[in-house]
């Protein structure tokens, strides 16, 4: 899978200097002065560095998950580290450094000996929460904190400075349908004018989305058969196998594909996610996987007709842009006038949230999918730039929305 391009690679202000997170790393520390003192290493395998540690400084270091012989353990804590062992029988690392890749997360579910979505690493994540997220398991429940916080750390030096516009919309959207293409349109389209697409990561929408993304790269006709492919499978029901094999095929058949976001939850064990998003942050906690996704959406935000859930984000989204708890207020995009104006009609309440605020400006409603990408634009231009914090020189400027083609499909 092709990585971001350069202007999306972390380049913010955050230091990361202290994390290890490969061998490589690790092995450029040692040799430095003052070596691995203060450093957090984070889930890599030291079994075959115990002279390096047996002789590297460890002061107010911090070993999470990292294997390591018994007497390099007993030393660096000896030395006053602290040791966080990697926990047997899991079937997920608590203290991974980095987000998952869907050929994790779905390993093994090409497999011939018959266990397909079952047997994968997401699915027995899963099941593992179902059996420990109610008997009031107090390692459980800390294993999973502690596992969506590494998450929540990955994502942000994944994203740390890029330009990230979100798409939502609701799991029941069938491939095969018009609805489906619009959202793939539109991802592509987004993907196309440099920013990085984010989604909820799992079926329907945030599926068709993600798969824009991914073909942006691609000559226009290769959405056109990768619809044609993924119709053959609509839906996730009954077989979850079926319809992640036939995302494989595809991704298989056009390779090259661009990188995006997914950001999906075990909390909802039905919706698997998405094999199109490149960089995948998966949660226990959806409360903290709802938030974290909303709040990264630094370029806005693009609402695709959905039930209760997308609902939930809309409102989710607009409630701190009606205070400015998160400093200027992000563009906010609900696409179907029928659908959030009588079916189901928030667009007359987000109309009176932001009525006599600065987000009044930033907030559109176009009838259809194809409309988004200029309305997304038309608002970047009116938003606000914050003035930069006091103590450091001038912020980047805003990414900027520029229309892309959308031929093809």
């Amino acid at each position: 899978m092709a990585m971001l391009p350069p202007a999306h690679r972390p380049s913010g202000p955050r230091d990361h200097g202290r994390e290890i997170h490969t061998l490589d790393e690790f092995d450029a520390a040692v040799a430095r002065p003052g070596s691995l003192a203060g450093h957090r290493v984070q889930s890599v395998d030291l079994t075959d560095r115990t002279f390096a540690l047996l002789t590297a400084v460890t002061t107010d270091a911090v070993f999470l998950g990292c294997r390591m012989g018994p007497e390099a353990s007993a030393k660096v804590r000896a030395a006053g580290a602290l040791v966080f062992p990697p926990v047997p029988d899991l079937p997920f690392d608590p203290y991974r450094a980095t987000l998952y890749s869907p050929e994790e997360l779905f390993a093994g579910i090409g497999a011939a000996d018959g266990t397909g979505y079952e047997g994968t690493p997401d699915a027995r994540a899963y099941a593992w929460f179902g059996r420990t997220r109610a008997d009031g398991d107090i390692f459980a429940s800390m294993l999973r904190s502690v596992h969506d916080d590494a998450v929540s750390d990955a994502l942000d030096e994944l994203l740390d400075g890029t330009g990230v516009v979100g798409v939502m919309g609701g799991h029941a959207m069938d491939r095969g349908t018009e609805a489906y293409a619009g959202a793939a349109r539109l991802g592509r389209t987004l993907a196309r004018a440099g920013l990085t697409v984010a989604t909820g990561g799992g079926p329907g929408a945030m599926e068709a989305a993600n798969l824009g993304a991914y073909v942006a790269p691609l000559p226009d006709e290769a959405l056109t058969e990768a619809l044609g492919r993924l119709a053959e499978v609509p839906s996730f029901t009954p077989s979850v196998t079926e319809w992640a094999r036939a995302a494989f095929r595809v991704r298989a058949r056009l390779s090259g594909g661009g990188d995006s976001v997914g950001i999906p939850t075990w909390f909802y064990g039905h919706e698997p996610p998405n094999a199109f998003a490149g960089h995948i942050a998966k949660y226990f906690a959806n409360a903290t996987r709802e938030d974290g996704l909303l709040a990264r959406c630094t370029a806005g935000v693009v609402f695709l007709p959905g039930a209760a859930g997308t609902v939930q984000e809309v409102f989710d989204n607009a409630t701190p842009n009606h205070y400015g708890s998160r400093g200027a207020p992000t563009p906010m995009v609900l696409v179907d006038r029928a659908h959030w104006t009588e079916r189901l009609p928030a667009w007359p309440l987000l109309e009176r949230l932001a009525a006599g605020r600065p987000m009044a400006g930033l907030i559109a409603l176009v009838d259809s999918v194809d409309e988004a990408p200029e309305a997304l634009a038309r608002l970047s231009k009116s938003r606000p730039v914050p003035p930069p914090p006091a103590g450091r020189g001038p912020e980047r400027p805003g990414p900027r929305v520029t229309s892309a083609s959308t031929g093809g499909a």
